[in-house]
C-alpha cells in the first residue's frame, strides 16, 4: 500500500527536524546550560594527623575509636620519668650557675675594697716619699757645711730609695687589683651566659615534659586510632587522625567544558548517595587553579606520539550552608551529586 503524500511529507519533516535538532544540540557548548552537574564529587575535610613530638612508651590512652574530642583534650600520655629527671638536672645546673654568680659578685665587692686599700697605700707612700726627699735635702745641706755626718746623709738616701721602691710596689699592686677586677667581671659575664643557657635547658626540659601529654590540635572525630598502651612511639609517626566533621566540604571534579559560567558564590543543590531523597544546600567556594593531572608526579607528554584529546577535570570546592539538620550525618568520602545553578 503506497503512502500518501501527506504521510511522506510528515516523515521527511520529522527526520529533518531530528537531524537539525541533533546538530544544534551537539554544537551547543556544554557550559551554556543553566545548571551544571557532576557525579564525580565527594565529601572532604581538612583532617589532621596527630603525631608525638618526643619518643617514649605510651602509658595511658584516653580516647576511643570514633570518639569526638575538643581542641586541647589529652588523647594519650607518654611515660614521663626520663623527662622529670632531665628537669631536675636542669634545675640543678640553674642553681649552680646562680650560686656562681653570687660568689663572683661577692669577690668583685671585695676586690673593690682591695683597690681602695691599694690607693690609700699609694697615698701614704707618696707622703713618705715627700718626707724622704725633704730629709735628704736637709741632710745634704748639713753634710755640705760640716754640721752633719756622712752617715746621716747615707741613711737619708737609703730611706728615699726604699720609699720609691715601696711606692712602685703599691702602684703595681693597684694595677694588679684592677686587672683582677676585670677578670672577675669577665667571669661574671661568663657565669651569666651559663645561667641563661641553663635556663634555656630548663625551659626545653619543661617543654619536652609537656609533650608527654599528646593533645588534640583541633576538634573533631577520632579515626585511624593506632595508639596502644605499652607501644613505643617516635616523633612524626601518626598515631591517629582527627576529622573535623563540622567543617566538611565537597570536592567536585567538573569537566573543563562545564566551567565557563561557574562563579564563586553560586548556589548549589547537593544530593548525597547515602541520604536518598534528601537535597542539601551549598555554594561555590572556590575553583582550583589547576587540573588534577597537573599535580601528578609524572606529567602527561602530549608533545610526542599519538594524541587523543580528553576533557580535563578541575576540582571545584563547594561549601555547605550552615544549620542544615542532616549535616551531622555526612562523612568524609561519601559520594554526592552537586548541581550548580550558574544563572543565579
Amino acid at each position: 500500500m503506497a503512502l500518501s503524500k501527506a504521510v511522506k511529507f510528515t516523515v521527511v519533516a520529522t527526520l529533518f527536524a531530528v537531524v537539525a535538532g541533533s546538530i544544534v544540540y551537539l554544537n551547543t557548548p556544554e557550559s551554556s546550560a543553566s545548571k551544571q552537574t557532576t557525579d564525580d564529587a565527594y565529601i572532604q575535610a581538612d583532617f589532621t594527623f596527630v603525631s608525638p613530638k618526643i619518643s617514649g612508651v605510651i602509658n595511658e590512652v584516653l580516647i576511643k575509636d570514633n570518639q569526638r574530642v575538643e581542641k586541647g583534650d589529652v588523647l594519650a600520655t607518654i611515660d614521663d620519668r626520663d623527662y622529670v629527671v632531665a628537669i631536675d638536672a636542669a634545675k640543678a645546673r640553674v642553681n649552680s650557675a646562680q650560686a656562681n654568680i653570687k660568689s663572683l659578685k661577692a669577690k668583685i665587692i671585695y676586690q673593690e675594697s682591695v683597690i681602695l686599700q691599694a690607693e690609700a697605700g699609694i697615698e701614704a707612700e707618696k707622703a713618705g716619699l715627700e718626707l724622704a726627699n725633704v730629709n735628704l735635702t736637709r741632710y745634704s745641706n748639713l753634710a755640705s757645711d760640716g754640721s752633719g755626718t756622712v752617715q746621716a746623709l747615707q741613711e737619708a738616701q737609703a730611706k728615699l730609695a726604699i720609699q720609691k721602691a715601696n711606692l712602685h710596689k703599691k702602684e703595681a699592686a693597684l694595677v694588679a687589683a684592677k686587672q683582677q677586677t676585670a677578670i672577675l667581671n669577665a667571669d661574671q659575664d661568663k657565669a651569666k651566659a651559663l645561667l641563661a643557657q641553663s635556663n634555656a635547658s630548663l625551659e626545653e626540659a619543661l617543654l619536652k615534659l609537656s609533650y608527654t601529654k599528646i593533645k588534640a590540635p583541633v576538634s573533631g572525630i577520632v579515626g585511624q586510632k593506632a595508639v596502644r598502651v605499652g607501644g613505643f612511639v617516635s616523633p612524626g609517626k601518626p598515631l591517629l587522625v582527627i576529622v573535623p566533621l563540622d567543617k566538611v566540604f565537597i570536592s567536585a571534579n567538573y569537566r573543563e567544558t562545564q566551567l565557563a559560567n561557574v562563579k564563586v558564590g553560586q548556589q548549589v543543590e547537593i544530593k548525597v548517595d547515602a541520604l536518598p531523597g534528601v537535597t542539601l544546600k551549598g555554594h561555590v567556594d572556590s575553583l582550583s587553579p589547576a587540573s588534577g593531572v597537573s599535580y601528578s608526579t609524572i606529567g602527561a607528554h602530549n608533545a610526542t606520539g599519538n594524541f587523543t584529546k580528553i576533557a580535563q577535570r578541575l576540582p571545584v570546592k563547594i561549601s555547605l550552608d550552615a544549620k542544615q539538620p542532616l549535616l551531622s550525618q555526612l562523612r568524609v568520602g561519601m559520594s554526592v551529586v552537586p548541581t550548580i545553578d550558574v544563572v543565579k
